[in-house]
């Protein structure tokens, strides 16, 4: 399993049925045209990420991604000295191990937010979530700045700030968080090679003996779904996931399926942070699932009815090839830090 050739013919089968899945045909609005004061820009989306649908109405500019960077960072968005920084810090990518935000990065290509999945569609909707309910954000203070009347009116040719501009150009900032230069990267660019044990672990994780690959599938390492993976057998409180939004007994347990890319960066683990680190969590789906009426049916796989038994050599791997797809370019990008 570990010979170069079968690698190398491994990767290449992976990397054709990635983008023969992830390149689809979508509808997409035609786009509004930026006005002639502004300067287009350009998200680099790899070959093996879906197909990066921007909408009509706020297509990307250099001008809005810098305003959009202001705000991420600035806490006239809240009402008590918060920023979104604070709970989403580049060194973590744009993660926090305090209160176990979600990581953003390639959100670009998401529809489903936040944990239990409370909001759904674009970076547009989440963001307008945040600025209105999360930080109930006061735009008069950006209306009565001596800075942000100036920049909002460039950008969205308002004499007045509202919190729909100031959701949308978050939005436009946030779309440029795209990691895509990590390790596994540069080895699907041929530009570097994996370990043996990085190539045992990316083999493990993208087969049925260690079938990661399911809900984490690569490209984005996950699959803008929910999933009852197993982390309890009775539910209370916010562990009830997505069951929180709909009320359906069926999404009992479910929570949104969180990306790997930068995993390394971002413990603790789970929507509730119970795992310390990536051994942990490998040690639940090897002997610590439990059952529930909802519990995921890829855990009802001959291979998972006595836990996935794998050796500690094999869950050695697994971490090494998890470790692959930490992108230091992302979390020292200077596009992306304070302003």
């Amino acid at each position: 399993m570990k010979s170069f050739n079968y690698s190398i013919i491994f990767a290449l089968a992976l990397m054709i049925a990635l983008v023969a899945s992830c390149r689809k045909k979508e509808t997409e609005e035609t786009p509004e045209p930026l006005p002639e004061a502004l300067t287009p820009y350009t998200l680099n989306c790899p070959p093996y990420f879906p197909q990066l649908i921007i909408p009509a109405d706020n297509q990307l500019s250099v001008e809005g991604v810098e305003l959009g960077r202001k705000l991420y960072y600035d806490t006239i968005l809240s009402n008590n000295g918060r920023a979104c920084a604070n709970c989403h810090t580049q060194q973590y990518a744009f993660s926090n191990p305090v209160p176990n935000s979600m990581s953003h990065v390639n959100l670009a290509w998401n529809n489903k937010f936040l944990w239990n999945g409370l909001v759904e569609g674009k970076l547009e909707d989440i963001m307008a979530f945040e600025v209105n309910v999360f930080f109930n954000t006061d735009v008069t203070k950006l209306n009565n700045s001596s800075t942000y009347p100036t920049l909002f009116k460039k950008i969205f040719n308002s004499t007045s700030i509202t919190t729909q501009q100031v959701a949308y150009a978050l939005a436009q900032f946030i779309r440029t968080q795209s990691s895509t230069n990590s390790k596994f990267d540069k080895y699907l660019r041929y530009e570097t090679t994996l370990s043996p044990n990085e190539m045992n672990g990316f083999i493990l994780y993208n087969t049925e003996k260690g079938d990661c690959f399911h809900c984490h599938s690569l490209g984005l390492f996950n699959d803008n779904a929910y999933h009852n993976n197993g982390n309890d057998s009775v539910f209370v409180g916010v562990n009830r996931g997505h069951y929180e939004v709909t009320g359906n007994a069926n999404d009992m347990g479910k929570f949104k399926t969180p990306t790997l890319r930068n995993v390394e960066l971002t413990a603790p683990y789970m929507h509730d942070g119970r795992f310390a680190t990536l051994e942990d969590v490998i040690e639940h789906y090897n002997s610590g699932v439990k059952q529930s009426p909802t519990l995921d049916p890829i855990f009802s796989k001959p291979n998972h009815l006595f836990g996935l038994q794998l050796t500690s050599q094999e869950k050695s791997d697994l971490v090494a090839f998890l470790k692959t797809l930490t992108d230091s370019t992302f979390i020292n990008n200077p596009a992306l830090s304070h302003p």
